[in-house]
């Protein structure tokens, strides 16, 4: 063990001296002998002391353990405590002070020894534990202090993020409903050109064509407008759920009948209706526009000739459906995009489309509290499995 600066309290002048010239045999420097508490932090204020040997009993005012109360205060400097006696009172006494070490008299060089660099090991890795959490304290504080700061930059942006969000919501909302109006007055237009068409006129067959096409594309871009204009609501929570009575065969064939007004290739529908109820109350709109959607698809991505079937059932509380085409299907690769917004699968070619609809459905779907899953393979076709609760909860 290297050399200590030891301070002796002991007030037996005889022991003081024996414990001295044991400690110097070890190469150890002896900066004091104080026989009482008041002398030895005399001592210590004028010397640096590595290690203090404390007699328990002193003469004075101050006995060993208030003294090393008084230096485990001011000067962090380990004590071994010196005593003849070792009862349970004494040691309960000497345990609430935390000293490094205890050696009850006679003691013999050897056990000195190991004592003192018992308490020095003690003293030295409490300090580095010490150390270590005051640096992890620090640190904590740090993270904190980043944490914090991190957390109002993270509201700062959520915050903007809301208002571009709001403001986005509102330009898409505001430019839609503005191209309604010219939107309408088109079509308008278009329909009275059928009108004149009708009547002789050496441009009639003319006439006639363009104004369908000029319908045509007004329904189109109305209907993406209408799209637009939905997830617009979808993103400022604005899509509400509005329950009205409806008869379910005449709904779903109503259904049917537009999608085959519109068709614009000769696919065949085929609904099947069995064991549904009369009615049900739930959110026309939003059913209309789940079912829709699926069946004027299934019947876009269909080929001449093809059919389509369109089979719904109650079961379990929930009206089902499944909406079955033999078209293009959709390549496994994609099918975990086919909801997400404007997403069109590769091998749609130059059937038009926005790549909205399913990303509708779905959300339709979620209003409804409902469930909506499919099956697909390229070039085989894909099949549709939609549920809504009768009763919604």
């Amino acid at each position: 063990m290297y050399p200590l600066r030891i301070l002796i309290t002991e007030d037996d002048h005889v022991s003081a001296l024996l414990l001295k010239k044991a400690l110097e045999r070890n190469n150890h420097q002896i900066i004091g002998i104080s026989d009482s508490g008041e002398k030895a932090l005399e001592i210590l204020e004028k010397n640096q002391a590595d290690l203090v040997m404390m007699d328990i009993n002193l003469s004075g005012e101050l006995d060993g353990i208030k003294t090393t109360e008084i230096i485990n205060e001011k000067y962090d400097i380990p004590v071994v405590y010196l005593s003849a006696s070792s009862d349970s009172e004494t040691l309960t006494k000497v345990v609430g002070t935390n000293p490094s070490a205890y050696v009850i008299k006679p003691f013999n060089i050897r056990e000195l020894n190991m004592v003192i660099e018992l308490a020095i090991f003690k003293d030295r890795k409490e300090k580095e534990l010490q150390k270590l959490n005051n640096e992890l304290e620090e640190k904590v504080r740090q993270r904190t202090k980043d944490l914090h700061e991190a957390n109002k930059e993270l509201t700062r942006a959520l915050e903007k993020e809301r208002e571009i969000g709001e403001l986005k919501s509102r330009i898409v909302l505001n430019v839609s409903h503005g191209f309604k109006t010219p939107l309408t007055s088109i079509l308008s237009s278009a329909q009275l050109l059928q009108v004149y068409a009708d009547k002789d006129h050496p441009f009639k067959a003319k006439i006639a064509k363009h104004a369908n096409k000029i319908e045509s594309s007004v329904r189109s871009l109305n209907g993406l407008l209408t799209s637009v204009l939905f997830f617009g609501k979808a993103d400022a929570n604005k899509i509400d759920y509005n329950p009205k009575k409806m008869y379910l065969s005449s709904f779903f064939q109503e259904i049917v009948d537009v999608v085959k007004a519109g068709a614009e290739n000769d696919v065949k529908i085929v609904l099947k209706t069995e064991k549904i109820p009369r009615s049900m109350v739930t959110d026309v709109d939003l059913m209309y526009q789940v079912f829709e959607n699926l069946l004027s698809n299934a019947v876009k991505y269909s080929k001449d000739g093809q059919v389509v079937d369109f089979n719904v059932w109650s079961e379990g509380g929930y009206i089902q459906a499944k909406i079955k085409d033999s078209g293009i299907g959709i390549p496994k690769a994609e099918q975990d995009q086919l909801f997400d917004r404007f997403f069109r699968a590769k091998n749609v070619g130059i059937i038009e489309g926005s790549g909205l609809g399913l990303s509708i459905v779905k959300k339709c779907v979620e209003v409804l509290k409902g469930d909506i899953s499919f099956v697909s393979d390229a070039g085989k076709g894909t099949t549709f499995h939609v549920k809504v609760p009768i009763n919604r909860e």
